[in-house]
């Protein structure tokens, strides 16, 4: 039985014209409150407000930072400045018994893993491949 994988799973979906609505949504607000501040305030005061706020308005929706959005550097800004920072270190010692015990004085027993080189690992698994392939009890149980 044959699924078809999504694919471009990272890229949004354009809603409104080029901006997808995460993008819609920072632009309309920041313009949103660029014009309360000119409604309300001395034009003098409004601008000096205003360009910040349009600036992260653009900046969270049109700006990234190594491939992630600016909004995700934001976030992750104010959870490190406002979470908390104890950090312990516990020296643990790596002391190792002298011998593996199961229970009481018996010591494991070694078993031997032969080792396979990348080719005999390649062959191994192809013939499982071809073995599983031409098995079709094991496909019924899927």
């Amino acid at each position: 039985m044959r699924f078809q994988v999504p694919q471009f799973i990272e890229v949004e979906d354009k809603i409104f014209g080029p901006l997808t609505f995460k993008q819609f949504i920072y632009v309309a607000g920041g313009g949103g409150i660029v014009a309360v501040l000119f409604t309300f305030l001395p034009k003098f005061l409004a601008f000096l407000i205003a360009i910040p706020v349009a600036m992260l308005a653009a900046g969270l929706a049109f700006y990234k930072v190594n491939d992630r959005p600016f909004a995700l550097l934001v976030e992750d800004f104010f959870k490190f400045h406002t979470g908390s920072k104890l950090y312990i270190w516990k020296k643990t010692d790596n002391k190792k018994p002298e011998g593996p015990l199961i229970s009481g004085d018996k010591p494991l027993e070694q078993v031997y893993v032969p080792k396979l080189s990348g080719s005999k690992l390649k062959d191994l698994t192809f013939q499982l491949d071809v073995k599983q392939q031409n098995n079709p009890v094991t496909e019924e149980r899927k």
